[in-house]
């Protein structure tokens, strides 16, 4: 039981799901009240969660329902191809999220986050590319419109900026506009360095914004909004002592390869132990930090692309591939 409390403890600067059932759960070993299934298309690796009772929940430290990963580690490239592929991929993976739906029921997709922010920008840059229809499909020929849904997006910007809270904006656009679902893309934080700026997450839970970097702010959710409301987040950032534990874990296995001796105290040699340790001390001293990338500004922009052309195949019935393709100047 103490190494499942460790475990959550170290899960609380991840917005991840799948890191949280990888901390709990290193070896594979079964949680109860959660349902899992992994493949692989395209080179793209997708686990499937459904978090079914409140133990799953409970050690997951994740709202009961259902998440889609997809891991994406060539999205580092600058490859085109990389883009399109996770285009493809990711329209086919929102497509279940969006049964009960019906074609002419409006999407509000929202872009959260700081766009003068690069880390935090992914959101606002998505809605920038989407392909919005509400205010053109009834003055489309009957043909057309046959192919589209009426798709509206929103970046609300940040309290910070704004002085609202960005649920509130939220709520008063609902109100207005009465969309059937409503889609928050955002940044989000990592506890593994390798998976900044390569994973998308999917969930039918809505976000708690600000979650991962210890600045919760109000839900967005079914509950808060009155609609569904779906989550893709990116992770862009992760906190100083991730990189810290992460150098130690490294320093310690080159060491291994030297000699038998293993460098660090039986007290603090194992990862849970160590993370908390550089955590607490990180916090003690005020060096708290929360990083990304040096090339984040075109890893964001990459990912922003890939979402917003899934986005815009998964929710428009007859747009295709090519058609984003030329949308999105791939």
């Amino acid at each position: 039981m103490q190494k499942t409390a460790d475990r959550r403890a170290e899960s609380a600067h991840t917005d991840l799901a799948l890191e949280s059932m990888m901390l709990v759960a290193p070896h594979g070993e079964e949680i109860p009240g959660l349902r899992r299934e992994t493949r692989e298309q395209n080179g793209i690796r997708i686990t499937q969660m459904l978090i079914e009772s409140e133990e799953a929940s409970r050690q997951l430290a994740k709202v009961p329902g259902h998440y889609a990963t997809l891991e994406i580690p060539q999205m580092r490239n600058n490859d085109p191809a990389v883009v399109q592929t996770t285009i493809e991929v990711l329209a086919e993976a929102l497509r279940p999220f969006l049964e009960g739906l019906n074609k002419e029921d409006l999407i509000l997709v929202v872009g959260l986050g700081n766009q003068e922010v690069t880390a935090d920008a992914v959101g606002p840059l998505v809605v920038g590319q989407l392909f919005v229809t509400r205010h053109l499909i009834p003055s489309m020929a009957a043909e057309v419109a046959a192919s589209l849904r009426p798709l509206a997006a929103l970046a609300p910007g940040v309290l910070g900026t704004t002085g609202i809270e960005t649920a509130e904006v939220i709520r008063g656009v609902v109100q207005q506009v009465k969309p059937a679902m409503v889609i928050a893309v955002d940044a989000l934080a990592a506890r593994e360095l390798a998976r900044l700026n390569t994973t998308l997450q999917i969930a039918d839970v809505g976000i708690h914004p600000g979650a991962g970097v210890g600045n919760r702010r109000m839900a967005l959710d079914a509950k808060t909004l009155g609609v569904p409301t779906l989550a893709i987040g990116v992770p862009t950032v992760v906190d100083a002592a991730t990189i810290v534990e992460d150098a130690m874990e490294l320093l310690e296995r080159r060491t291994r390869r030297r000699t038998t001796a293993n460098p660090f105290p039986p007290s603090v040699g194992s990862r849970s132990s160590r993370y908390a340790l550089i955590r607490d001390s990180l916090a003690a001293s005020g060096q708290d930090l929360v990083v990304t990338v040096k090339e984040v500004d075109a890893v964001v922009a990459r990912m922003a692309k890939a979402i917003a052309g899934g986005l815009t195949v998964a929710v428009h019935p007859g747009v295709t591939l090519d058609d984003v393709d030329a949308l999105l100047n791939l």
